[in-house]
């Protein structure tokens, strides 16, 4: 991201002055001292003039709290128009200062995934909150938490025959087995109970089952369940859709956000601190990227909070681009009743170039860059839906972004907007 901060000079003489030119908006901010080796102190808050001056005015009714009046001479900051932006925004100045810290100060933990040990002879599954970048193609996740994790890779177990044991296997028949080999959960290749080629075969089915979510055992289920059903073998059918059922269940404890995590991509829609725009950010190649403004000018918002159809996120848009040949000239009371709207393929073109200012190469990220934005975008996602600002919206099955979806997504960041100043 590139942070551009504003700038205002600071001085314990005259600080009132200097605090009255601050906004009182969201924003990240930095208090730099006199001296150029002093670690600055970097928060966020809801309201930059308000919290600045609780930290930088003297206060006789409060003096056991924190007052910085006399070191600071400098204060950087950036507006943002959501927690999103602005715990990002946080997360990379930290890094500049503090390298790896920043990771400890942001209170960031590696979240959790389901690593396919495939490098193994005997691949099995386990649970890590360090996925190797070498295999980063059969780690599975962010899951919520370990537990999460947990609980998905072992109810996925249950539907195949991989062992459980973590041993490095060294098959014998004289090897006495476990339990799971007993009850038949597992293939056992441990005392030689299947040949190295079925195992492998398991192997891949476990595989393929965590890199689609379950997709690839659904499908063919699905069509020996609807073959069984045409031919009359109902009691098949009833079986196989039992089946079907077990496999839904295991599905919905991965949302979908897991993903192998070389393939994690998600578009990530915020408010925008500018009324006209809503903030786009891109998570790809183990980075966040953005924000980039996405203009709203022109564009018909759905306000489902009304009750109405629409709503014109800018009916005083200047110069809008009509949809159809202009039409004769109206009296000006006309044009801000009734504005024309950007077409459709332009709004879509929009998008696109957005999008591809996100996908510009850049160098790989670090690891501690790599590991706080997995987190951040792990935290986000996993808040309760009615906490979560914004809207994530993923590729389709083709790698390709869906545009159309994508500016539906746009609609609703922006049509929340609307509502507190239509309610004022």
């Amino acid at each position: 991201m590139n942070v551009e901060m504003q700038s205002v000079p600071f001085g314990p003489a005259d600080a009132k002055a200097a605090l009255s030119k601050l906004p009182t908006m969201p924003a990240v901010f930095a208090l730099y001292g006199a001296e150029d080796k002093d670690e600055p102190y970097i928060g966020r808050t809801p309201n930059l003039r308000g919290r600045l001056e609780r930290l930088l005015q003297p206060s006789p009714k409060h003096p056991k709290r924190l007052q910085l009046a006399g070191r600071v001479r400098r204060i950087a900051y950036r507006l943002t128009g959501s927690d999103f932006e602005s715990l990002l925004t946080q997360s990379e100045m930290l890094e500049d200062v503090y390298g790896r810290k920043a990771l400890e100060r942001m209170h960031l933990r590696a979240p959790a995934f389901v690593r396919f040990l495939g490098s193994n002879p005997y691949p099995r599954v386990t649970v890590t909150h360090k996925p190797s970048q070498r295999e980063a193609d059969w780690a599975y996740g962010p899951f919520a938490s370990r537990a999460a994790a947990e609980r998905f890779a072992d109810e996925m177990l249950k539907l195949f025959l991989l062992r459980r044991c973590t041993d490095d296997l060294n098959p014998d028949p004289s090897h006495p087995g476990c339990v799971y080999s007993e009850m038949k959960m597992c293939l056992a290749p441990c005392y030689q109970g299947c040949t190295d080629q079925r195992y492998s075969e398991e192997s891949s089915a476990v595989q393929d089952f965590l890199a689609s979510r379950g997709e690839s055992k659904l499908v063919v289920l699905r069509t020996q369940r609807d073959k069984a059903s045409e031919n009359l073998a109902f009691e098949d059918a009833a079986t196989l859709h039992t089946q079907v059922q077990k496999i839904e269940a295991v599905r919905a404890l991965a949302p979908e956000l897991v993903q192998p995590m070389s393939k994690l991509r998600a578009a990530i829609l915020q408010p925008s601190a500018h009324p006209d725009e809503v903030a786009v950010f891109l998570y790809e190649a183990g980075r966040l990227r953005g924000p980039v403004a996405f203009s709203t000018i022109g564009m018909r918002i759905q306000n489902e909070q009304s009750g109405s159809s629409s709503l014109f996120a800018q009916p005083m848009a200047i110069e809008p681009v009509p949809e159809e040949p202009a039409a004769p000239p109206q009296s000006a009371d006309q044009n801000l009743a009734t504005p024309a709207k950007v077409p459709r393929t332009m709004l879509e073109s929009r998008m696109e170039e957005v999008l591809q200012q996100l996908s510009a190469p850049t160098p790989a990220p670090s690891t501690t860059v790599r590991q706080a934005h997995l987190a951040l975008l792990k935290r986000w996602y996993y808040r309760p839906e009615v906490k979560r600002e914004g809207e994530v919206v993923f590729p389709d099955s083709g790698g390709h972004w869906p545009i159309r979806a994508l500016l539906r997504a746009v609609g609703r960041v922006a049509a929340k907007k609307l509502v507190p100043a239509k309610a004022q």
